[in-house]
Formats: C-alpha cells, structure tokens, sequence
C-alpha cells in the first residue's frame, strides 16, 4: 500500500449546516479517495483521506473552501499511514 496516503483532517469555520460533509463526500468519491467524514461536536468537521497521494492532495486543496457557502477558517492535516479504507461515507 505504499502507493496510498492517509489524512486526518480537521477543518474549522462554518462548515455545519452548509452541505460540507454531502460535498466533501462527492469531490472524494470523483476523485477516488477512500475514507469518511462527520461533524464534531465543537462545529469543526473531522474527515479521513486515502488514497493515491495526488487524489488525497486535491481533497486537501478543496477542503480549504469547502461546499459553496462554507466559510472555512483552518484546516489542520495530520499524515499517516493508511489503514485500509474502502469506499467513502458520511459518518454520524
């Protein structure tokens, strides 16, 4: 699997109740990135990339503006290694 990455994103700003996580799924599921993402309790979102490097960069990128009327203030990434994520869903 040295071929894939692995992100674990926090994202911070509006970005609840502004189809964040319904968009965010689709760019990754476009982009053939595996993993999930939820809301927190404290309005951040928390998501998880996977995939081939380049794929999980442009959701990194993407993440920085988020759905339409996302208004996203940070976004702290932390690397790792991949644990085999399989498709991408929307958790609760």
């Amino acid at each position: 699997m040295s071929d894939r990455t692995r992100a674990h994103v926090f994202v911070t700003g509006r970005v609840q109740g502004v189809y964040y996580r319904a968009n965010t799924r689709e760019q990754a599921r476009e982009r053939g990135v595996d993993g999930w993402v939820r809301n927190l309790e404290d309005g951040r979102v928390e998501a998880v990339f996977e995939g081939d490097p380049a794929a999980v960069e442009g959701m990194l990128e993407w993440c920085h503006t988020g759905s339409p009327r996302a208004e996203v203030e940070e976004v702290d990434v932390e690397y790792g290694e991949p644990q085999g994520e399989t498709g991408f869903e929307v958790r609760w």
